[in-house]
């Protein structure tokens, strides 16, 4: 692993020993919750880390294993990461942004960009002689907290919703994961505090009312996200990156992840972030100007595993920092977008991984996106697994009798295809 010389605070800057710190900075709170990130010491981290050297390491996040928590020979793995970055020029044309990358995320060996958080989280877990992880989570990261977890040889406990897909437990579920659900969402947190505190287990997500944000091993993860995409745009930053925003994690772990490249000279520039939201948070953060993020009016939205009235201090931060944007979809754009995506390019997201798509064709069409740009959309889970894609299809498959006739009347009547 890197050298961790201590944990960071992302908004005062105070430096903390090494330690299993699940609640964020103690100096900013209770007044501010942020959450606090590992920092590594880059001289050391540049002696053996350079493009040559990845260029013969495997095709997993764990190539970049000085600037993860856990040593690649000990880390709990799956072979996440190093995901297409697939360029996607006819939709891109259709979007006014010929140069749209996305980086697929489904790829990842439980669907979903989840899988590096529970990667690096349950890692530390288990070096750190846990015998039980806890999330909380309506579907993705429960789902990869389970098959790690499975595959750390840990028991696992996943506090959900009643409201959460019945197929995603049924997931979760198949990986022996023990599923308990709350009514309310903020009582999954009331009692995963209770779980850490009084039983000793081991913190995934986030469990903290204000919110603070997850296992911050786990969400170190994410930056690999952003290391990946400059690597497979031969170490150039894209000039914007645009992230599904919930808690807006990935989005802040990626860039930090093109922070860290450009500190060891990797890359020369910095892509501006843009987050994609249902609900706003973020977004009404950064219209009114606001120091934190306050809490908005959530409900029920296609895009269940963003659909959050909530988001952390570091994805705002990330957002300035890097001159940033946010903004909103509706589900009407959404369900067309995750169409519009598979019959173009072939790629079937999950509705909530199409958020980017619909707010960049915003942005160029105000032209906060120059045509000449390159773009990269993170597409963070896969459509096959999601419950909104599967009810909204219509089961009845039409039947025919081997006659031709009949079969191009049948093609013409019930999908006006004509051949």
């Amino acid at each position: 692993m890197g050298s961790i010389v201590g944990l960071r605070c992302v908004r005062c800057g105070e430096l903390f020993p090494p330690a299993d710190m699940f609640e964020g900075c103690s100096v900013c709170a209770p007044e501010t919750r942020v959450n606090i990130v590992p920092v590594y010491d880059e001289q050391e981290v540049s002696r053996t880390l350079s493009p040559e050297s990845l260029s013969r390491r495997p095709a997993s996040m764990w190539r970049y294993y000085e600037l993860l928590p856990v040593d690649s020979e000990h880390c709990v793995s799956l072979g996440e990461g190093m995901t297409p970055l697939v360029a996607c020029p006819k939709l891109g044309i259709h979007l006014g942004i010929p140069n749209l990358y996305i980086k697929d995320e489904s790829q990842n060996p439980t669907g979903s960009f989840k899988d590096r958080l529970a990667s690096a989280a349950i890692s530390v877990g288990r070096r750190n002689g846990a015998q039980t992880v806890v999330c909380s989570s309506t579907g993705n990261l429960g789902l990869a907290t389970a098959a790690y977890a499975a595959r750390a040889g840990l028991d696992c406990v996943v506090l959900t919703t009643t409201a959460s897909p019945p197929m995603m437990q049924m997931l979760m579920r198949s990986y022996g994961a023990m599923i308990v659900a709350t009514l309310e969402k903020k009582q999954r947190w009331m009692l995963m505090k209770a779980c850490v505190d009084e039983l000793g287990w081991f913190p995934v997500s986030n469990y903290c009312q204000p919110l603070v944000g997850s296992n911050p091993y786990g969400v170190d993860g994410y930056k690999t996200i952003g290391l990946e995409i400059c690597e497979q745009l031969n170490w150039n930053a894209p000039d914007v990156i645009a992230s599904p925003s919930a808690f807006g994690e990935g989005l802040w772990g990626a860039w930090q992840g093109c922070v860290v490249a450009r500190k060891l000279g990797f890359t020369q520039s910095l892509p501006r972030m843009v987050a994609a939201e249902v609900f706003g948070p973020l977004t009404n953060a950064l219209q009114r100007e606001l120091t934190d993020v306050e809490e908005v009016p959530s409900g029920v939205t296609v895009a269940y595993s963003v659909g959050s009235g909530v988001a952390t201090y570091q994805a705002l931060h990330a957002l300035r920092e890097s001159h940033g944007t946010a903004g909103r979809a509706d589900d009407d754009a959404l369900l067309d977008m995750q169409r519009l995506l598979a019959k173009t390019e072939g790629i079937l997201a999950e509705t909530a991984s199409v958020l980017p798509l619909v707010l960049l064709a915003k942005l160029r069409d105000s032209e906060w996106i120059r045509e000449d740009e390159v773009v990269v959309a993170v597409l963070t889970s896969a459509g096959i697994k999601d419950p909104v894609l599967i009810e909204d299809l219509d089961n009845e498959v039409p039947r025919v009798e081997p006659d031709l006739r009949k079969f191009k009347e049948a093609l013409k009547e019930i999908y006006a295809f004509t051949c």
